[in-house]
């Protein structure tokens, strides 16, 4: 499971010219799953986002998660982000889950992260052709792999 987490000061999922989800200051949270991925990967990843201190405190030092800073959380299913390039110029998306796989585990990583951040979460809608905007505030941008734990 990878993440590519963006700490935002606003957020929003706009789906057939609709805005469908936005967030103020938070998360937005780009996720792909591979076929192997599983519950245990879910919660390791859920709480490793929901702890992640990338806000800042009064001192001016990240030491605040999205929780301490009472922020919001935007999901966004994105399967090219295990997307190789080794070979040509055209990347392949082997490695990532196919949507019988990936939906059931987008869908459990919802309600997971909706649970430990206390609050309900804004999402994209797996599958569709979606237009992500963001205001990236630092920015900051990490990646998360519940293969590497890093």
């Amino acid at each position: 499971m990878r993440l590519i987490v963006q700490r935002v000061s606003r957020a929003s999922v706009t789906i057939e010219g609709k805005v469908t989800a936005s967030i103020g200051t938070g998360l937005l949270v780009l996720v792909a799953f591979e076929a192997d991925d599983n519950e245990s990967d879910i919660e390791w990843t859920s709480g490793k986002l929901i702890r992640l201190r990338v806000f800042s405190d009064a001192g001016g030092l990240m030491n605040l998660s999205v929780q301490d800073v009472g922020g919001e959380v935007l999901l966004v299913s994105q399967f090219t982000l295990y997307a190789s390039t080794r070979k040509g110029n055209r990347p392949s998306y082997l490695r990532s889950a196919r949507p019988e796989i990936a939906i059931p585990l987008y869908e459990s990583f919802v309600r997971r992260v909706t649970q430990d951040l206390g609050k309900p979460v804004g999402t994209g809608q797996f599958g569709a052709e979606m237009r992500v905007e963001l205001v990236n505030e630092g920015p900051v941008t990490l990646s998360i792999d519940s293969r590497t734990k890093e």
